[in-house]
């Protein structure tokens, strides 16, 4: 197996692979999370925030709409005047606030729609300045939605929709702040800017949290549950791969290391699928051949959101290469058997296994007795690699116990979120996802 090495990744790294992936769904929507960032960014440095206050509200820009789990709801929330709002930001508190690092952006994201009428009549103290400017950020990067790249144009427009509302929707010393950076060309040209990725990531004091092995377990984690949580049929299929191909790894004689990283490979395989509408996952009819298109899409998103961040290749390989075959006739990238890594035939195997096993909108999930046939099918026509699926067959009673395990756990944290969704009066307090 290969040498042990310590993997070290900003936590930026990490959110931005997230957050540009989410912002695919939708043509509207390109950019959105990183625009909030800018802006919250910009207003807390004008207000004096701390480095520190100011690094979670970058963060929280780039996060704030990862509650958000269907698509309509997701355009709906790109109107000015959202009604709808609360329940994705109490979602995103609860699936961020169990990940150490990640909780005072939690919390700024938790209220991140609560108005500043409501802010004053908080008397618990719940809803933080921080809040306040990622609000105000996030309905400026909504009016500038149909600008067209030119927003100095629009500017005045926008800044007047705004200023109408301090005191009553916004907080007017976050207005206040906004005026004085509306007066500044760079701040609007800045905001379209196709540069302004790489600004944030300089100047921002966050990214100098760097997530060690242990901690992107834990992230991967989460992750897996805003990828896969979107869907009745999707939500328990990340944790079941990554569970079967730990698994698959440890027998097959992978180190301890190496099979936390597949574990982490198996959480993140379905990145990608988060730029697929939410109506497509759940069709309970055969896909159209378009829509099979943009499904086939989602690895090569996983693959090419996840190679910007350094020392994430091999997690990427195995991660990304699941729907490639043997002799080459898998997806998206056509390679072959000499050039995929045993980790990707591990995860390829891995993700057959547990998608087969399940139910899906069209279909009810296989016996073990129609996987094993299912998948010795592959294997003949060179799918899939025999000596994985040798390894699957020999230990088929506990690997498959290890995936059913792994799918429980998670089939009630998502019963508990849909609880939540379907039942506001619980919504207070709310527990983290743990």
């Amino acid at each position: 197996m290969l040498a042990r090495k310590a993997v070290q990744i900003p936590l930026y790294d990490l959110i931005s692979c997230l957050s540009d992936i989410i912002d695919l769904i939708n043509p509207e929507l390109v950019n959105h999370h990183q625009k909030v960032a800018y802006i919250a960014y910009r207003l807390g440095t004008e207000l004096r925030f701390s480095s520190r206050e100011i690094s979670d509200l970058l963060l929280a820009g780039k996060l704030h709409d990862i509650g958000i789990l269907s698509s309509s709801e997701r355009i709906r929330s790109m109107q000015f005047e959202t009604t709808s709002a609360n329940a994705h930001a109490e979602i995103g508190y609860r699936l961020l606030s169990a990940f150490a690092p990640l909780a005072g952006v939690a919390q700024l994201i938790r209220h991140h729609h609560a108005s500043w009428e409501e802010a004053r009549n908080d008397r618990r103290g719940e809803i933080l300045p921080g809040s306040q400017l990622l609000h105000l950020a996030d309905r400026v990067a909504v009016l500038t939605v149909h600008c067209n790249g030119n927003l100095l144009s629009h500017s005045r427009t926008i800044l007047e929709t705004i200023t109408a509302q301090r005191g009553t929707m916004f907080m007017p010393e976050a207005v206040t702040a906004l005026e004085r950076l509306a007066e500044k060309e760079f701040f609007w040209l800045d905001l379209c800017s196709s540069g302004v990725g790489n600004l944030l990531r300089r100047r921002v004091a966050q990214e100098s949290i760097i997530v060690n092995l242990a901690s992107l377990l834990d992230l991967a984690r989460i992750f897996s549950r805003i990828i896969d949580f979107r869907s009745r049929f999707t939500a328990t299929h990340s944790s079941g791969v990554a569970a079967s191909a730990e698994a698959l790894a440890r027998l097959i004689g992978f180190s301890e290391h190496e099979c936390t990283m597949m574990k982490i490979a198996g959480f993140l395989h379905d990145l990608g699928k988060l730029a697929v509408p939410t109506e497509i996952l759940e069709k309970p009819a055969p896909l159209s051949s378009s829509e099979r298109d943009l499904i086939r899409c989602h690895t090569f998103h996983t693959f090419r959101t996840l190679e910007n961040i350094h020392d994430f290749a091999l997690i990427n390989a195995w991660a990304s290469f699941h729907h490639e075959c043997l002799d080459g006739s898998g997806y998206p990238f056509h390679l072959t058997r000499d050039e995929l890594s045993l980790g990707s035939r591990i995860m390829a195997v891995a993700d057959v296994f547990t998608a087969i096993t399940e139910d899906r909108p069209y279909r009810r999930g296989m016996t073990n007795e129609q996987a094993l046939a299912t998948i010795g099918e592959m294997v003949e026509r060179q799918a899939l690699d025999p000596l994985v699926v040798d390894v699957l067959r020999a230990n088929f009673t506990m690997i498959n116990a290890v995936r059913m395990e792994a799918q429980a756990a998670s089939i009630r944290e998502y019963s508990e979120l849909q609880q939540f969704i379907a039942e506001p009066a619980v919504r207070q307090p709310v527990p983290a996802l743990g």
